[in-house]
């Protein structure tokens, strides 16, 4: 399962959020990025009533709970992606759209701190995977169909989308945070 370009999906609502891979992330970095996402997330939510973060700040924006479950979908497609590469020899990947993959999961319909947990564990199982990674293995590549042109993509490729991905969407939960706690005064 892949996900190449981001296009209108049913669920969650559209968001102006591209991922765009970021081409100067090390190895080193983009494992920090993966890393620290959910302690982040979980900072960030601390102590904030479930219904809250269900709570969009402005009509057309995403609450947290939308955001998490949007990135869990991400995780699921990109770090497909990375697992199949990591086990076959230059498989060839349909692409998917995680817009339209969140809609085979429950995802939205989850309590947040359920949602964090299994993102969290997701992210272990990943980290565990990509931590002890020779050099070598980063070049890993699929061949891409379904978006378009057929491309190639490395495992690299799909660890720094992944972390560049997020980034901003941890922002995203940061600002609709503070713009919750901004309407309860």
């Amino acid at each position: 399962m892949v996900h190449i370009q981001e296009v209108e999906g049913s669920s969650p609502p559209p968001t102006t959020i591209r991922p765009v891979p970021n081409k100067t992330l090390t190895v080193e970095q983009l494992l920090g990025v993966l890393a620290e996402t959910p302690q982040r997330i979980a900072a960030l939510t601390a102590g904030l009533a479930p219904a809250r973060l269900r709570t969009a700040p402005a009509h057309g924006e995403w609450s947290a709970n939308e955001v998490l479950a949007h990135m869990r979908a991400c995780a699921d497609v990109w770090g497909g992606c990375i697992g199949r590469m990591l086990a076959e020899d230059t498989p060839t990947l349909r692409a998917v759209n995680p817009r339209a993959w969140i809609d085979h999961t429950n995802y939205l319909q989850l309590e947040f701190p359920a949602s964090l947990r299994a993102f969290a564990r997701q992210r272990a199982d990943l980290l565990a995977i990509l931590g002890p990674l020779p050099q070598k293995a980063w070049s890993r590549r699929a061949t891409v169909t379904g978006a378009g042109a057929v491309l190639e993509r490395t495992v690299l490729f799909y660890g720094r989308w992944l972390a560049g991905h997020e980034r901003p969407h941890v922002k995203q939960i940061a600002g609709t945070v503070a713009s919750l706690s901004l309407s309860r005064k």
